[in-house]
């Protein structure tokens, strides 16, 4: 649905549910397809939304509720009879089900982990007792295992009798008989071997992930590997789940968002926009506002410390956005390339030396072609001195910032904490107050104030 008719349709359905009109409302909602009831659902008010779900054909609803995020999950249930949110809750997968149970107070949680079915509910508690970043707390436990020394022929008909309850089928996890992974076989495979072929035949090494690791590293490497599921054992290779290729890309969809948020200075919204309450954005920004702004005062004392500077060389002011400006631009620029390349295994921490000596080679590269620059043209409108002081000013901010900008990622990893909290918004800050430094002892030096 286009944006011009989603609202036409989103407007049309709030008249109705604001007049009452649940019968119009029912007859606009039912001409929609499941992503466009869901688009609808994220422009519409809590009440509301609430009205047009119930409005929805069980089956229905239930696709629909596995389409939106989490936090929407969490209020809409909120809003809804105890009977249909018990009804949707059973329904759902075991791994979905923890994701909206991480959403809910805990009461509620509670209530309905006890209405559910006694298999469903230990599936569920099985995986809500992993960490919270944990590949286990995101892997399905519905999936179909073979044993090695079964025939092909038998491995079938356990894949026939599971078709419509397991996660995945295409991936088949292999075992012995102590439900150690052994193997995988496709299904691709399985469906071409001759049916009196032993598994163990044809089974291929697995890919697998314990259910301690991290999530996101846990996802990325399902990706890369394009695999259609990861396989997930314990401490002591026991088969207990998998990761789906869909629930793999939703992690790291989740990841790339909550990166990107933080390089920017804000939290993540964990929902979609237009559903996000303008509290909700102001709470996901003003943190971080005070903090830059706390850190901004160290620019500040740095410009009263060098007052007597400025003011017998006034043209020295002129510049100070430039020096800034280009010395947290620089540092950001590294700290995002860095940052990308944790998240893709491409770097560690312990390639912290050659990663600040190939940054440090770049920032002295940079700096030389705009000094160079700058010295040129600052010479021409003032005189050789200032472009001097310019010019050198520009090599040394942009050298120490791509260094410090390569850097701060790499040892925010070595020390279990976010890449990217470490990125723009405190580089820029420790940029600026650290680049003005650098220029008003240059100015000092080679204008001899």
């Amino acid at each position: 649905m286009d944006d011009v008719n989603a609202r036409a349709t989103t407007r049309q359905i709030e008249r109705a549910v604001e007049a009452d009109d649940l019968a119009a409302a029912h007859d606009a909602v039912a001409e929609l397809d499941v992503e466009q009831v869901v688009d609808v659902l994220e422009r519409l008010g809590r009440t509301d939304r609430a009205v047009l779900y119930r409005l929805l054909p069980k089956a229905r609803a239930l696709d629909v509720f596995e389409q939106l995020d989490p936090s929407m999950q969490s209020e809409l249930v909120r809003g809804l009879r105890d009977d249909q949110v018990a009804t949707i809750f059973a329904d759902l997968e075991p791994d979905d089900r923890v994701e909206l149970l991480d959403e809910l107070p805990a009461t509620v949680a509670s209530s309905l982990m006890r209405g559910l079915p006694p298999d469903e509910r230990r599936m569920t508690a099985a995986i809500l007792g992993y960490p919270q970043r944990a590949i286990g707390r995101r892997m399905s436990p519905a999936f179909v295992s073979l044993r090695h020394d079964v025939t092909v022929e038998e491995a079938m008909d356990a894949v026939r009798r599971r078709l419509h309850d397991a996660e995945s089928v295409y991936t088949l996890p292999v075992v012995d008989d102590g439900r150690v992974l052994v193997g995988v076989v496709g299904l691709r495979d399985l469906m071409s071997a001759a049916p009196g072929t032993v598994i163990a035949d044809i089974m291929n090494e697995p890919y697998w992930a314990r259910a301690t690791d991290d999530a996101e590293e846990s996802a990325r490497r399902c990706a890369e590997l394009e695999l259609l599921a990861l396989i997930v054992v314990d401490s002591e290779t026991r088969l207990v789940g998998i990761l789906t290729v869909d629930a793999a890309l939703r992690i790291l969809e989740a990841a790339d968002s909550e990166d990107q948020a933080r390089i920017g200075g804000t939290e993540p919204l964990r929902r979609p926009y237009l559903a996000t309450p303008v509290s909700w954005l102001v709470r996901s920004r003003v943190v971080w506002l005070l903090v830059l702004a706390l850190g901004a005062t160290l620019t500040v004392q740095v410009l009263e410390v060098f007052e007597s500077t400025l003011g017998q060389v006034v043209t020295l002011a002129l510049f100070v956005p430039l020096i800034i400006g280009t010395g947290g631009n620089t540092g950001n620029q590294a700290a995002t390339t860095v940052t990308r390349a944790l998240a893709l295994d491409d770097v560690s921490p312990r390639d912290i030396g050659g990663v600040v000596a190939r940054e440090f080679r770049v920032g002295l590269s940079l700096g030389v072609l705009l000094g160079s620059v700058a010295f040129v043209l600052t010479s021409w409108v003032y005189d050789s001195s200032v472009g001097a002081v310019i010019g050198s000013t520009l090599v040394s901010v942009c050298t120490l910032a791509a260094t410090v900008g390569g850097a701060m990622p790499l040892i925010a990893k070595a020390i279990r904490a976010d890449p990217a909290v470490f990125s723009n918004p405190f580089i820029t800050t420790f940029v600026d107050a650290t680049g003005l430094v650098i220029y008003f002892l240059i100015a000092k030096a080679v204008l001899g104030i």
